[in-house]
């Protein structure tokens, strides 16, 4: 990274950063479909496999393209290294995995991803790894959860699909006094609206299926960090478990980087309108859109984060009946599970993404059958408010 790039502001860096052009000095980056790679001699071979020697090895370890979306990453999250990898639960679990052992201990904020909260609650016991959730804003329970063997902290913020915002600067503190690292799930902030290794956050882990690809084109994840945690953890990990990205991909999102900041403004500023008309419409009980002053962590908000969400929570009355007519009724706005994307998606935790989770966590998470989780896209906000309101008023 030349100096240039160090001072390189985001949409900049998005754009540039990371490029490495090919001896034919093509604009866009290359696509290097390939999955090895051929060495002039043994004796180059040989050092290229002992480290001696720069290069790629095999596409499986590393890739001239997904090296690039690696770079550009990490000029963007201020990090000094990357693994990408083939989706984002993919880096949820090598960030986690790869950190602990047998006997360990792992807190985490139960305001979890569904998937996140099965590696939590199924997949780490069964390797004798022992876990806690706790209520992720309040840091009593933090504190209160530390064992010993305690090694690792795991949380979300803002978390899906309700939009808590966690102190992130404040759990880093009591990880920190431990010895412990702090593994951050950025997705719903994205990079350029929270950072949390300025925040004292140690790994940062993304979906980049969702807003740095956000045309609902690919999968892909990343996780970033030190170069010292990598390598001491996640390289082994990551080459001999083979959760890499696929190249073809790798390029999708080095596009996708270079439009995020236009997008995320704009899905940002329209979602703040709509929470506020929302938050004022007779058939919604509830809203909950990190920006607002009635935002349960506000203050948190003002400092951790530079701008609001893509994403809104909110509760329509007549529980699950009246959530799933007015779903029904919705003719702009998609029903999707996915989130991030150009186009408008709604969908209803409790019988999507948090399916899994009995009735009492749910109830416990603040997802009620009303619940909808509405992530805003690129459409014109006034067709998008006039959409909600003919839904709304079918579903009365």
């Amino acid at each position: 990274m030349n100096e240039t790039q160090r001072n390189w502001r985001p949409a900049t860096a998005l754009v540039h950063g990371g490029t490495a052009r090919s001896a034919f000095g093509e604009t866009s980056e290359a696509i290097f479909l390939t999955q090895g790679f051929v060495y002039e001699t043994a004796e180059a071979a040989e050092a290229r496999f002992k480290g001696e020697a720069p290069g790629f090895i095999y596409s499986r370890y590393a890739n001239p393209t997904v090296d690039m979306f690696e770079k550009r990453m990490c000029l963007l999250e201020g990090a000094e290294d990357a693994r990408a990898t083939a989706s984002g639960m993919a880096a949820v679990s090598a960030a986690l995995l790869c950190s602990v052992r047998s006997g360990d201990h792992v807190v985490a904020a139960r305001a979890l991803f569904g998937s996140c909260r099965w590696v939590i609650e199924t997949l780490m016991p069964r390797y004798g790894i022992e876990t806690t959730l706790v209520d992720g804003t309040k840091m009593e329970e933090w504190e209160a959860a530390v064992r010993p063997n305690t090694k690792l902290f795991f949380l979300e913020s803002p978390t899906n699909p309700t939009l808590e915002v966690i102190d992130i600067a404040a759990v880093a503190k009591v990880a920190n006094g431990i010895g412990a690292r702090v593994v951050v799930d950025n997705v719903f902030a994205t990079p350029l609206q929270q950072k949390p290794l300025e925040l004292g956050a140690h790994v940062v882990v993304y979906s980049a299926t969702k807003h740095i690809d956000g045309q609902g084109r690919c999968l892909g994840g990343i996780v970033l960090s030190d170069k010292k945690w990598i390598d001491e953890n996640l390289h082994d990990y990551f080459r001999h478990t083979g959760p890499s990205l696929s190249p073809f991909n790798a390029w999708t999102l080095l596009k996708g980087l270079e439009t995020l900041p236009v997008r995320v403004r704009q899905q940002t500023e329209s979602a703040a309108r709509l929470a506020g008309h929302l938050a004022c419409h007779p058939g919604i009980a509830k809203v909950i859109y990190p920006g607002r002053n009635d935002h349960p962590q506000a203050d948190i908000i003002a400092r951790q984060m530079k701008g609001g969400s893509t994403l809104i929570c909110f509760e329509v009355k007549g529980g699950k009946q009246g959530a799933f007519r007015m779903q029904n009724a919705l003719e702009t706005i998609r029903i999707s599970n996915n989130l991030g994307d150009a186009k408008s998606l709604i969908t209803h935790p409790a019988t999507t993404t948090h399916k899994n989770l009995t009735d009492e966590a749910r109830a416990e998470l603040g997802i009620n059958p009303g619940t909808v989780r509405l992530s805003v896209g690129l459409e014109d906000a006034d067709d998008l408010i006039d959409d909600l309101d003919r839904a709304l008023e079918k579903a009365a």
